[in-house]
């Protein structure tokens, strides 16, 4: 079918960087393959819309995120930090020299502030469409990152990572 030719096109080409991105926002390559399935069926489902939207990948990108809240808020969920971080794929998008460091920093922020923070600086997202991914006021987006990036000033000039 020319429809599932597109959609796979449209995955394969952006299916790294969604893993990365689900990694950022929980921390575990495994839950983050999951989250990524979850938003791969999701999207397939409900394909007609997306391919119809203005913006596919704000799209996805939106879909991504709330999975992830979603699932955060599940019974059984529960955030598993590991103690390193697996080899990186590297890309444009990997600059960060100190992984371990970031992720420990990262971890240390509740979710909502972590999500703020990879829309905002990891994926470039303004605060508008960062308030939009996560259905919150523009103020909360700026209120929320502001809170988050003076907690990651604090730790990290402390060297406590939680």
């Amino acid at each position: 079918m020319p429809q599932d030719d597109e959609f796979r096109e449209y995955v394969a080409v952006r299916m790294d960087r969604w893993r990365r991105t689900a990694f950022l926002l929980c921390r575990d390559w495994h839950a983050a393959d999951d989250l990524v399935s979850i938003m791969v069926g999701k999207l397939y489902w409900h394909w007609a819309k997306v391919s119809r939207a203005d913006n596919r990948d704000a799209f996805a990108q939106k879909v991504l995120t709330r999975t992830w809240l979603d699932e955060r808020r599940r019974p059984w969920s529960r955030e598993r930090a590991s103690a390193h971080l697996p080899e990186p794929v590297h890309s444009p998008h990997d600059r960060v020299d100190d992984r371990a460091s970031l992720n420990d920093l990262l971890g240390s922020l509740g979710p909502r502030q972590r999500a703020v923070l990879v829309l905002r600086f990891y994926l470039n997202c303004s605060v508008e469409e960062t308030a939009d991914l996560l259905g919150v006021s523009a103020g909360t987006v700026k209120s929320q990152s502001a809170r988050a990036l003076e907690a990651l000033r604090q730790l990290a000039a402390s060297g406590d990572q939680r």
